[in-house]
């Protein structure tokens, strides 16, 4: 998403490696809304995911991940100016990563919460 955020692209073929259904729809419409505005993310955030769960635990089909991601340094513009001077910061997420049919691995479903929030 911090890739196809730097010009807003909702229909990059990319965005559906690594998500499918509702979190695929989710970005797709926060990209497609940035676009439509003129806006677009510069910077990245700083990740560092952990396993949180996996189900079964024989042979997982489910891994939940949990991480304090850091958008201090991915901030959002419009006509090269910062959008507002609203600072990013450390937030906590969580997200389900199911394995697909196809043997692929990718995002179903993801939560954001504030800055601040971890």
């Amino acid at each position: 998403m911090a890739k196809s955020g730097e010009t807003a692209d909702w229909q990059s073929a990319v965005l559906a490696q690594y998500a499918t259904g509702d979190a695929l729809g989710v970005i797709n419409r926060s990209l497609y809304t940035d676009h439509l505005n003129g806006v677009v993310s510069k910077g990245a955030p700083t990740n560092n995911p952990q396993v949180s769960g996996v189900e079964p635990a024989a042979n997982p089909t489910t891994v939940m991940i949990s991480d304090c991601s850091d958008s201090s340094n991915w901030l959002k513009y419009k006509d090269g100016q910062l959008l507002d001077d609203t600072p990013g910061g450390r937030r906590s997420i969580t997200a389900e990563v199911k394995k697909q049919q196809d043997g692929t691995w990718r995002v179903t479903r993801f939560a954001v919460e504030g800055v601040g929030s971890c």
